[in-house]
C-alpha cells in the first residue's frame, strides 16, 4: 500500500498508521495512488484543458478585432507590438549599408554561375555584432521581385539553391525564384548539429546548437525564433535599400521551408514590407508545442498567437500554404562522445497530416473572410501532404499571385569549390551567444533601474512599492494561474506516522479542479487546546517526496537531515508540502505545456501554497502570523519565488541554492552553470530583465530571510552567492533591519547544515531553543 510509510517506520522507530483517521477538522483521506501522482496527473490535465480554452478564446478575439474595417488595422498592429515583445525581437537593428561579400584571395565571392544568373557569398549587419551570412542570388537581367528564401535549419543556403547536394530539384525554391527573375537572398540558419554547443575548457553538449542559444536567450527574454527573424526582417530592410537606391519598387516576398516556413511566416507577420509569402511545410496547430524542439518554445504565444491568428497579421496580403513533407527530427542526437554531456531536451519534428494542416488553414480562412480578402489565402497539398516542397499547383499559385513568371530550368556551373560550410555556421552561432552573454553581462543595470524605483526611505513607503513589483514578478516572470472562484479546500488527512514526539498526517487540498496541493503535517504531542505555535513549511528538493524532509537515514537524509523530524522534536508544529518536480522529463514538459499560455511550474506552486497556507491558518493551534519557510535545493528555488509573493509566510530560509542566477542559467564559461545539464525548465522567461535572487529577496522586506551555504556545495561558487547576498544585506540595512537577514557559511557540501538556521527560526519565531 503506502511503502514509504513502511520504509519510514524502520529508520525513524515510528509507528506506521494504515488507518484512515483523519486530523480533527478534516475528512479522511482514501486516495490510494502517491500523492505526487494525484497531483502531476491533474496538472497534465490543466495543460490540455487549458491550451484548448485559450485556443477557441483567442479565436473569439480576433474575429472581434477584425470585425470592423475601421479599427481592424489598427488593432493588428497592437498585436505585432506583442508579438515581437513574445519573440523579443526588441532589440534594435543595424542601420542597412548594403550587403557585404564574403570573400579572400583565395575564395572569391562569386560561388557559381548559370544562365539566370551568379550566386555570391555574402553577410548582412544584423544586430550590435551579430550578423547573417548566406547567399545572394542575382538574376542576369533587371529583378523582377526581391525574395528572401529561407532553407529548413539542416540544409545550408548551398543546397537550397541546388549548388550542393541534399534537396531535390522541385525543392530548390531559391533556384527557380532566380530562374523567374527574381533576386534572392538566402540566410543561413543554425543548425540542428551540437559541435559548437558548448565551451571547449568547460564542457560540450549534444543540445543542437539552436537549443543552445534558445536556453540562455530565454532568461534575457529572447528566443531562437525572434534572433533570426531579425535576421530575415535585416534582409528586409536590405532589400528595401536596394528599392530605395535603384528608384523602384519591387515586391519583397519570403519563402520557407519547415524550420524556413516558421522564419517566413513570422516575418511576415511583423513586417508589411513583404508583400506575399509562401510557407511549405509548417502551418498546424501548435496546441501540442511542448511535443516540438524545445527552441519553438515562446512565452505565452498562445494566449494570443496560433498559425492561423499569424496568418491574421499577414491579410490581407497574399499567404500561400503548401502542405509537403519536411526534414523529420525525432530528438536530439544520443549517440555522442563520452566527453559530450546529454542534456539536451527531448522534441521531435514531424510531417504534419493533411487534415491538422487543412484545419489550420481553414481556421485562418475565417480571418481573411473578416477582412473580405479571401482569395488572398491559398492552399495546396503536395501529394497527400507527403509530397516534395514546391511542387504543383502551390508553386504556380505563389507566382501567379505576385505576378511572376517560371523560367526555364538551368544548370550551375560552379567558379570555385564550396566547403562543408562549417566554419561559418561557427561564426553565426558565436555571434548569438556573444550578444547573449553580453546582454546577461549587462542585465544587472537594468535590474537596478528598474528596481530603483522602490522607495526606500521608510519601510511603509518600501512595502507600498513591493506590492507593484510583486505583480510584475509573478505577472510577467513566473504567469499568474488564471483564478477558479468558489473551490472548497476540501482537506482530507489520514494518519500515517507515530512516535513519542509527534504524530503524521497525510494531506491532499483541494486547489481548482483536479489541482491539488499535498503533503505531511507533523504534529507534536502535548499540544494545549489554547495553545499558538509556529509552523516550519520544511520544503524538499528536485525529485523528492515529503518524506525526505523527515527521514534521518537513507539517501534523503544525507541532503536533508530530516530537518522536519529535527523542528517537530523543537515543538514547531511541521509540515512538509509535496511540489511538482518529481518525474523526471514528465514534469519538464508540463513546464514545457504552460510555457506557452505565460505559466510556469511555480504558477501551480504558488496557488498550491497559498490553499495551504489557508488551511493552516484555520487550526485553532496554529499562530498564523509565524508561519515561515525552510527550503532545500529546488525548495531553497521555492525559498525566493513563494514566500517572496506570499506575504501570509512571515519568514523563509534558502538553503543549497541563493545564487547570481541569472549567471548561473546564462553562463557559458563556468561549471555551475545550467547550460550544460538536462534541466531544460530551469528557464524563466527575461529573468534577468525582471529579477535576480536578490531582487526576489528584496519582496520578504521587512520580514526575516536568511541563507544557508556550504562551501563545498556546487550549485554554485562561494563568491556569486556573496555578490548576490551582498545585495539583500545592503537592502535590509538601508531599512534598518539587519538584524532580520544573515547567511550562514559552513565547511560542508549541498544539505541541510542545522545550525544558524535553526537558532534563526528559534529567535524570530519566538519559540524556546529547547527540545
Amino acid at each position: 500500500m503506502r511503502n514509504w510509510i513502511l520504509g519510514l517506520a524502520a529508520v525513524l522507530a515510528v509507528f506506521p498508521v494504515l488507518g484512515n483517521e483523519p486530523f480533527p477538522g478534516t475528512v479522511p483521506l482514501v486516495e490510494e495512488l502517491p500523492l505526487d501522482e494525484v497531483m502531476l496527473r491533474g496538472m497534465e490535465k490543466y495543460v490540455v484543458r487549458e491550451t484548448r480554452r485559450q485556443a477557441d478564446a483567442r479565436m473569439e478575439r480576433w474575429l472581434e478585432r477584425l470585425g470592423d474595417p475601421a479599427t481592424a488595422a489598427a488593432k493588428v498592429q497592437e498585436q505585432r507590438e506583442l508579438l515581437r515583445e513574445y519573440l523579443g525581437v526588441v532589440d534594435q537593428r543595424v542601420a542597412p549599408q548594403g550587403l557585404e561579400y564574403v570573400a579572400s584571395t583565395e575564395s572569391p565571392a562569386t560561388l557559381a554561375e548559370s544562365a539566370a544568373g551568379r550566386a555570391t557569398a555574402v553577410r548582412w549587419q544584423v544586430l550590435e555584432g551579430v550578423t547573417a551570412e548566406g547567399l545572394w542570388l542575382r538574376p542576369a537581367g533587371a529583378p523582377v521581385a526581391r525574395v528572401i528564401a529561407i532553407p529548413d535549419a539542416d540544409w545550408t543556403p548551398e543546397m537550397f539553391a541546388g549548388l550542393q547536394p541534399g534537396v531535390e530539384a522541385i525543392s530548390q525554391l531559391p533556384r527557380r525564384l532566380l530562374e523567374a527573375g527574381c533576386e534572392v537572398l538566402i540566410p543561413t540558419l543554425i543548425n540542428r548539429d551540437y559541435q559548437f554547443s558548448g565551451n571547449p575548457t568547460v564542457k560540450m553538449t549534444n543540445q543542437p546548437h539552436r537549443e543552445y542559444i534558445q536556453r540562455q536567450a530565454f532568461e534575457m527574454g529572447r528566443t531562437m525564433i525572434g534572433y533570426e527573424v531579425q535576421k530575415v526582417l535585416g534582409g528586409v530592410d536590405q532589400l528595401s535599400r536596394l528599392n530605395e537606391q535603384q528608384q523602384v519598387n519591387l515586391p519583397i516576398l519570403v519563402v520557407g521551408v519547415s524550420e524556413g516556413g516558421v522564419l517566413a511566416m513570422h516575418s511576415a507577420a511583423l513586417d508589411p514590407r513583404i508583400s506575399g509569402c509562401l510557407v511549405c511545410g509548417y502551418m498546424r496547430h501548435r496546441e501540442d508545442l511542448a511535443a516540438e524542439p524545445i527552441y519553438r518554445n515562446v512565452w505565452r504565444l498562445l494566449t494570443d498567437f496560433g498559425d492561423a491568428e499569424l496568418a491574421a497579421m499577414i491579410a490581407p496580403r497574399l499567404l500561400v500554404v503548401q502542405a509537403c513533407a519536411v526534414p523529420e527530427v525525432s530528438g536530439p542526437v544520443q549517440a555522442v562522445p563520452d566527453k559530450v554531456g546529454k542534456g539536451a531536451a527531448p522534441g521531435a519534428i514531424w510531417t504534419n497530416t493533411l487534415a491538422l494542416v487543412r484545419k489550420e488553414v481553414n481556421r485562418a480562412g475565417k480571418y481573411y473572410e473578416a477582412l473580405q480578402v479571401p482569395e488572398k489565402l491559398i492552399f495546396w497539398s503536395s501529394g497527400e501532404g507527403d509530397g516534395p516542397a514546391g511542387n504543383e499547383p502551390a508553386w504556380g499559385e505563389f507566382l501567379q499571385g505576385n505576378s511572376l513568371m517560371a523560367g526555364a530550368e538551368t544548370k550551375w556551373e560552379l567558379k570555385r569549390a564550396i566547403d562543408d560550410g562549417n566554419g561559418r555556421q561557427k561564426r553565426q552561432v558565436n555571434e548569438l551567444v556573444d550578444f547573449t552573454q553580453n546582454l546577461m553581462r549587462q542585465s544587472h543595470h537594468v535590474r537596478e533601474k528598474l528596481w530603483s524605483k522602490g522607495s526606500r526611505d521608510s519601510v511603509e513607503e518600501w512595502g507600498k512599492t513591493a506590492d507593484g513589483f510583486r505583480k510584475l514578478v509573478w505577472n510577467e516572470m513566473i504567469g499568474r494561474l488564471p483564478e477558479v472562484p468558489g473551490i472548497p479546500p476540501n482537506v482530507r488527512t489520514r494518519k500515517v506516522l507515530e512516535n513519542e514526539q509527534y504524530d503524521g498526517y497525510e494531506v491532499l487540498i483541494d486547489v481548482q479542479p483536479q489541482i491539488v496541493a499535498a503533503g505531511i503535517l507533523l504534529w507534536p504531542k502535548g499540544i494545549r487546546a489554547e495553545e499558538k505555535r509556529p509552523v516550519v513549511v520544511c520544503q524538499h528538493g528536485l525529485e523528492g517526496v515529503p518524506v525526505d524532509t523527515i527521514t534521518r537515514v537513507g539517501d534523503g537524509a544525507k541532503y536533508y537531515s530530516g530537518f522536519a523530524h529535527e523542528l517537530a522534536t523543537r515543538g514547531f508544529i511541521a509540515y512538509a508540502p509535496q511540489n511538482p518536480y518529481r518525474g523526471e522529463n514528465r514534469f519538464r514538459q508540463i513546464q514545457r505545456g504552460v510555457n506557452p499560455l505565460g505559466l510556469s511550474l511555480y504558477s501551480f506552486i504558488l496557488p498550491q501554497h497559498q490553499k495551504t497556507l489557508d488551511w493552516l491558518k484555520t487550526i485553532p493551534q496554529v499562530d498564523p502570523s509565524r508561519i515561515a519557510f525552510y527550503g532545500l535545493s529546488y525548495g531553497g528555488k521555492t525559498a525566493v519565488r513563494v514566500p517572496t509573493l506570499l506575504t501570509d509566510y512571515c519568514l523563509s530560509i534558502c538553503s543549497g541554492d541563493f545564487n547570481e542566477w541569472v549567471l548561473k542559467n546564462v553562463t557559458v564559461d563556468d561549471n555551475p552553470t545550467y547550460m550544460f545539464t538536462g534541466e531544460y525548465e530551469i528557464y524563466e522567461w527575461n529573468m534577468g530583465h525582471t529579477a535576480n535572487y536578490a531582487e526576489l529577496s528584496y519582496l520578504m522586506t521587512p520580514r526575516p530571510f536568511m541563507v544557508e551555504r556550504g562551501h563545498h556545495d556546487g550549485v554554485s561558487y562561494d563568491e556569486w552567492v556573496a555578490w548576490e547576498y551582498a545585495k539583500v544585506r545592503r537592502h535590509y540595512a538601508e531599512l534598518g533591519l539587519a538584524d532580520k537577514t544573515t547567511i550562514e557559511w559552513f565547511l560542508g557540501p549541498h544539505k541541510i547544515h542545522g545550525v544558524g538556521t535553526y537558532e534563526f527560526l528559534h529567535k524570530h519565531l519566538n519559540w524556546p531553543g529547547t527540545k
